[in-house]
Formats: C-alpha cells, sequence, structure tokens
C-alpha cells in the first residue's frame, strides 16, 4: 500500500518577493542558501522559476526578452532563496546596458557565500556559444554546482529530445569539467522535468533541515 504522496510544491507555497538590485544596489543579507537562475533573455528563464514553485506570476514575463533588467531575489521561508539574474545576450538591449549588466552579475557570482547553486536555462533546440560558455568556465573555476534545463523540450520530438540530451551532456562534461554538472530536459507548457528540478533545489537548498547554515 502506498503512503501519501509528497506535495513537492510545499516549499514554495509562500515564495514571495524580497529585494532587487540594479547597478551599484545592495544585496540582500549573505546568509542562508539560495539558488540562482541564469539563462539568455529567450530562454524561458522566468517561465522556468514560475513552474517549478508553482507560482503563476512570481518572476516576470514577457513578450520581449531582455525584461529583466536587475537581479531579483525570492524569499522561500527567511532562510532560503531564488535568485533570477538578468537574462543575457538580447540584441535588443543596448551596449550601455550589458557593460552595467555584467560586473553586476559577476560580482554576485564572485562574492556570494550564500550562493549554494546555479541553474542554467537554455532553450533545448540551440547550440552552445560563447555566451554560455562564459558561465561554464566561471562555475569550473569556481567549483560551482551547475544544473542545467533544456527547455521548451515539449517544441521537438521524443527522438529529438533524446539526442538533445546526450549532445549537451558531452558538451557540458568537456566544458565544465569539475563534475557538479548535470542535465536534464524540462518544459513549462507540459511541465516535462518539473520533479527533477524541484529534486535538484530539495537537496541545494537543504530543506531537510530547519534552519540554513549561514
Amino acid at each position: 500500500m502506498k503512503g501519501p504522496s509528497k506535495d513537492t510544491a510545499a516549499p514554495y507555497r509562500h515564495a514571495h518577493f524580497v529585494h532587487g538590485t540594479s547597478h551599484g544596489g545592495r544585496l540582500p543579507a549573505d546568509s542562508g542558501r539560495e539558488v540562482a537562475f541564469a539563462g539568455r533573455s529567450n530562454s524561458g528563464k522566468s517561465s522556468s522559476i514560475n513552474t517549478i514553485t508553482g507560482r503563476k506570476a512570481l518572476a516576470r514575463t514577457s513578450r520581449t526578452p531582455g525584461r529583466t533588467q536587475q537581479i531579483n531575489f525570492f524569499d522561500l521561508d527567511g532562510e532560503r532563496r531564488l535568485v533570477d539574474l538578468p537574462g543575457y545576450g538580447y540584441a535588443r538591449v543596448s551596449e550601455e546596458m550589458r557593460r552595467r549588466w555584467r560586473p553586476l552579475i559577476e560580482g554576485y557570482l564572485n562574492r556570494r557565500r550564500a550562493l549554494a547553486g546555479m541553474i542554467l536555462t537554455i532553450d533545448c533546440r540551440r547550440e552552445p556559444d560563447e555566451l554560455d560558455a562564459m558561465l561554464f568556465d566561471w562555475c569550473a573555476a569556481a567549483e560551482m554546482p551547475l544544473h542545467v534545463l533544456l527547455t521548451k523540450s515539449d517544441k521537438l520530438s521524443r527522438n529529438a529530445r533524446a539526442q538533445a540530451l546526450l549532445r549537451w551532456r558531452k558538451h557540458l562534461a568537456e566544458a565544465v569539467g569539475h563534475g557538479a554538472v548535470t542535465v536534464q530536459l524540462f518544459s513549462s507548457l507540459s511541465r516535462e522535468g518539473v520533479e527533477e528540478a524541484r529534486a535538484k533545489l530539495e537537496e541545494w537548498l537543504d530543506f531537510g533541515q530547519k534552519k540554513a547554515p549561514v
């Protein structure tokens, strides 16, 4: 006889926006644990956050890529947070704005002690490029755990999805190399991979502990 199923959305039920910072702004206290979401501006990053948390409007989505122009912090329980980083690589964002984003993001990634892992959203239909490589290099140098969501998997056939997953696993093993990298298929529309993504967050955010370590 099966026991009651686990409510994997429960840790996110009270998720809410607590802080946003742009160039020169202060970050929240560097304590507890947090996981950052990064990705190109049209990769479905904000939609992925909303789907994983079960909160339709938690992260701002738009038909116009590049709307997330600051680091946004979402509190889960006072000790754990999700962080939405500005999307990168969208041509309509001005060069001046991109120059302002880079030190903002790099400063956060290089100095944030609470950062337990990085989730990178990548459209499963495309190939890696130099912008992705910059983030891979940073994760490798920092030995930062990296989990890749190959988003929009509903756009591909079953066979094409399997091929994309194998291709990206091989590429990430070569690009990151330190062993703390995993990859999965994901779709906000079909909900493929939602439970797998939540399991990774549960691992990094240590939901088994009453209080996350500083």
